[in-house]
């Protein structure tokens, strides 16, 4: 897997999105404090693991294999 290190994910690639701006409140049904964790974790490399990579695998095989 790609570690990623900490100034490689500042956030989209587009800043016309004002939900996507950093600072500004979160629109209504998303929750704050989950995404600073996880932009937290992706920054530090520590958001992907195996377990998760193993569960990707298995949904797109049982996708493909529904196809």
């Amino acid at each position: 897997m790609l570690a990623h290190g900490p100034t490689c994910l500042k956030g989209p690639r587009s800043r016309k999105r004002s939900q996507w701006r950093q600072g500004q409140a979160m629109p209504e049904g998303i929750r704050a404090d989950l995404v600073a964790r996880v932009r937290q974790e992706i920054a530090d490399g520590t958001y992907d693991t195996p377990d998760k990579f193993e569960i990707a695998l298995d949904r797109l095989l049982a996708r493909l294999e529904r196809e």
